[in-house]
């Protein structure tokens, strides 16, 4: 059987591992690994193993950053794999250096590498595709093809590509917001073609965005939370502290949001932090790049799109509303992180997702006979800037419901892809709907949290909550 996996980051590279060693004939589509947002990621994997550590400890925070919206069956479902995805790494030649504290956990469990976990993870995983007769496709899935409710393969760049079974492995969508330090391709097209062909989106109106954000000469950086974990604090100009900077990210986000808009500015002060090169090897070198010294200078931070929690809904086992389509990692929602993902339980998912896809595939053992190749309308995709604009605008750190319907109206004249406004069209409705502020969705006219919101929504073209 034939498998089509589109994304190569830590999920899909999972999913590849894991189908190969039960003899699927798969095939890993997607840019070099270098650019997914998985080579990126600094922090490390969120791993409630160590003396003095529990599962337990490790799913209440997870409710807690997430609001208590989180699917309770499906938090237990990953975090209880814990040690499953420790021995899966290290078995592949991974060796973690430290276990650091980061916003919202009640213990040091997250396993990281210099600061630049994702790059060590992605390289091993990347190598034990190959030695397993993995296929690698460099080029862009940019059409999934599905006829009568079933997937039948994808599109790459306008050819198509006949497989048993596909997986969406291709990220979020934070790539759709103007500031970001993620890849600029994820921009959630796959998503949005879900939707359009009959599997629903989940909890889309969340976003999260990181507090620390660096705009500098070479483009969005990001600053990881380790850092403030290490002892860094965020000041104003004046010198003033003003936020826990290990709360959770919505909140330290938009405390910084608010010292912008009373006109201060927001640094990092990174000097208590005696071994920062060492530490953070990677931060350290581009900061340099730009003529900044952590061990002496200020930081210049700023919130940026981050993290989606929203994407293709699907179900525990990671099957979505379609017939052989799957979505895992940042691709998928199933109500693991609710309204705010806990810090570096995104790597944890990606890993746990991966593996369970191959055993769901297993189970489901999709076959077709042959099929007419189905349509793809893989056009340009037109204007995505001006997307970005109206979302970082419209549907950024705080929101209005004059803002999202001004949002709404001016989507409507952007001449972009029909996926992508699909999918912006989501994030503005469900925001619009979810009357409340949860989490990652701030609402400045509903500033509270208002029990009967206490529940996800889903869009198929409409927003129901």
């Amino acid at each position: 059987m034939r498998v089509g996996i589109a994304g190569g980051g830590i999920a899909g590279l999972t999913a590849a591992i894991a189908l190969a060693k039960r003899g699927f004939e798969v095939s890993l589509i997607g840019p070099d690994i270098r650019k997914s947002n998985s080579y990126l990621a600094q922090a490390g994997v969120a791993l409630p193993i160590s003396e003095g550590d529990s599962p337990k400890a490790h799913f209440l925070d997870t409710l807690k950053a997430g609001k208590y919206l989180n699917d309770e069956e499906v938090v237990w479902e990953v975090i209880s794999k814990a040690s499953e995805v420790y021995d899966f790494l290290t078995s592949l030649g991974l060796k973690f250096e430290a276990s650091e504290t980061e916003g919202g956990h009640s213990f040091p469990r997250v396993f990281t590498i210099k600061n630049e976990t994702g790059k060590h993870i992605t390289r091993l995983l990347h190598l034990r595709a190959r030695e397993l007769g993995v296929n690698f496709v460099r080029g862009f899935v940019n059409g999934l093809g599905i006829k009568h409710g079933t997937a039948y393969g994808v599109f790459v760049e306008g050819e198509f590509l006949p497989f048993d079974a596909v997986i969406i492995a291709s990220g979020g969508f934070s790539g759709l917001f103007k500031y970001t330090a993620g890849s600029g391709t994820n921009i959630g097209l796959l998503i949005g073609e879900a939707v359009q062909k009959g599997a629903p989106a989940r909890d889309l109106e969340f976003v999260q965005f990181h507090p620390t954000g660096y705009i500098g000469r070479n483009g969005v950086k990001l600053i990881s939370e380790a850092v403030r974990g290490a002892g860094a604090r965020l000041i104003t100009d004046e010198g003033e502290r003003f936020v826990n900077e290990i709360s959770t990210r919505d909140i330290v986000s938009r405390a910084i949001y608010h010292q912008v808009q009373a006109g201060k500015r927001v640094f990092l002060d990174a000097s208590p932090i005696k071994d920062f090169k060492k530490r953070f090897p990677q931060i350290y070198a581009f900061l340099r790049r730009d003529g900044i010294d952590p061990s002496k200078d200020l930081i210049p931070v700023a919130p940026i799109a981050h993290y989606t929690m929203g994407g293709v809904a699907v179900d525990i086992w990671y099957r979505t509303g379609i017939r052989h389509l799957y979505a895992i990692g940042e691709a998928a929602s199933n109500g693991f992180h609710g309204a705010n993902r806990l810090a570096s339980n995104s790597l944890l998912e990606c890993v746990v997702s991966g593996l369970e896809v191959a055993r769901t595939v297993k189970r489901d053992r999709p076959r077709h006979r042959a099929v007419k190749e189905p349509e793809c309308r893989c056009n340009d995709l037109g204007d995505v800037d001006a997307i970005r604009e109206l979302l970082w605008e419209h549907a950024g750190i705080v929101r209005s419901a004059e803002g999202l319907r001004s949002g709404l109206k001016k989507l409507k004249g952007i001449e972009a892809d029909g996926r992508l406004k699909l999918l912006a069209r989501g994030i503005l409705e469900c925001a619009l709907a979810r009357e409340e502020s949860r989490g990652s969705h701030y609402r400045g006219d509903f500033p509270t949290m208002r029990k009967g919101f206490e529940r996800p929504s889903f869009f198929d073209g409409r927003c129901r909550l």
